[in-house]
């Protein structure tokens, strides 16, 4: 399939609440831009890199068997966020990953958000099946 890269916006949902209610001014919302995000389809969640889930101030909720080419294993699962991509927004839950991982965009994100990959092109498009538009499927 090849690397296919996106941009992302990652930010703090108890912090988008607060200025929501209120108690916080817009500026003081954690968030991170990604440049390079990788879109992982045989990957299920969005995970972050443990120093960006440091950044967004996220609190540990609790921890999950993982699977992948090296071992079975433990990662710690962490507040929701508001995750953007072209546009598109959705909250997810963030799955840990090290910081030698780069930022991880899997199937359940792309799903929420009518994302598929362009293969030929290698980037992100929206689902065909969709018109490109952001559709969601209740059937």
């Amino acid at each position: 399939m090849g690397r296919v890269l996106t941009e992302a916006t990652i930010e703090n949902t108890e912090d988008l609440w607060s200025v929501k209610r209120g108690l916080l001014p817009p500026e003081q919302v954690r968030r991170v831009d990604v440049a390079d995000a990788l879109v992982d389809t045989g990957a299920t969640l969005l995970s972050l890199p443990t120093r960006l889930i440091q950044q967004l101030g996220l609190s540990r909720v609790n921890s999950k068997r993982v699977t992948s080419s090296l071992a079975v294993s433990e990662a710690g699962m962490y507040d929701a966020v508001r995750l953007t991509i072209m546009g598109r927004s959705c909250t997810m839950d963030v799955m840990e990953v090290p910081d030698t991982v780069p930022v991880l965009i899997g199937q359940i994100p792309l799903e929420h958000l009518d994302f598929v990959v362009d293969l030929r092109d290698r980037k992100l498009i929206g689902n065909p099946a969709h018109g490109g538009e952001h559709v969601y499927e209740l059937y």
